[in-house]
């Protein structure tokens, strides 16, 4: 490797060792807390007999999408369960909710800050940049140095891949939304908070339900990687097969990976779709 002349990896190394040295009792706390939220959330997905999750997602499927996005869902998971991987899509399952969640948690109010912030938005644009094209692979080393390895460093990780689609679009939501509107909203003496949560918001949902949409494509895709640092579900499968050079393992895990995909983005894509049609 030839030898250059910046060397920010160093900095940031100093930094995540500075933050773990200082900080290892806090890291503890949320790894505790958090590990012990996505292993619960995964206990009551377990819990419930598989037909029940089945006959629950069918149902919503079905309310907001149509017979045809129904039955795609219920042959799916069937599909699943018959190749024994409902344990491990479970798993999977409870870690891309809990992750969409807690990643729509910081991404809304920062994609609302954005689109009225023009100085924050120049600032946190270039951040979203590096995030996106980030390799995902890199942000498992100082979610593991913070963490240790398990469910929660996972968890982290894919909270930061999965947060820029989430800003971006609600971001474009709110600046979406018409001047006039928002201007008579305004004149009828509405407040700033008033005006955000029964004008903006409402008028930007579908732009919002978009940024689900992506937000939990990504998570997905990064609980996948997260496997190799044992946040278990099917990204274990999927590894398991890789390294025991397993092609039905490999191919069946990774299939059960796609129809997951498929189901939940089918299903969100139906919110945001019926949505618009409100408008």
């Amino acid at each position: 490797m030839e030898q250059g002349f910046f060397h920010i990896g160093n900095t940031v190394e100093r930094g995540v060792m500075w933050l773990t040295e200082h900080f290892s009792s806090v890291f503890d706390v949320i790894k505790d807390t958090g590990n012990n939220t996505i292993e619960g959330f995964e206990n009551i997905l377990l819990f419930c007999p598989f037909y029940v999750i089945i006959i629950l997602l069918v149902a919503i499927a079905l309310y907001k999408g149509g017979k045809s996005i129904a039955v795609l869902t219920g042959l799916g998971l069937l599909f699943i369960y018959g190749m024994g991987f409902w344990t491990e899509t479970m798993q999977t399952l409870a870690m891309v909710l809990i992750s969409t969640l807690m990643a729509l948690v910081i991404a809304i109010p920062l994609g609302i800050l954005s689109a009225k912030k023009p100085l924050l938005e120049k600032i946190i644009r270039p951040m979203l940049d590096l995030m996106q094209t980030m390799p995902a692979f890199v942000y498992l080393i100082p979610a593991v140095l913070f963490f240790s390895i398990g469910k929660l460093p996972g968890a982290f990780a894919t909270i930061i891949f999965a947060m820029p689609p989430a800003v971006r679009l609600t971001s474009l939501g709110i600046k979406g939304v018409s001047a006039e509107v928002v201007e008579a909203a305004r004149s009828f003496g509405a407040t700033p908070m008033q005006i955000l949560l029964k004008v903006e918001l409402p008028l930007a949902k579908s732009s919002l339900l978009a940024g689900v949409n992506q937000t939990i494509m990504m998570s997905l895709s990064m609980v996948v990687i997260a496997g190799m640092i044992a946040a278990g579900g099917l990204g274990e499968k999927v590894l398991e097969g890789i390294n025991n050079l397993d092609i039905a393992l490999g191919f069946e895990s990774g299939l059960a990976v796609v129809i997951l995909a498929i189901i939940l983005d089918r299903i969100t894509q139906a919110f945001a779709s019926k949505q618009k049609n409100k408008h």
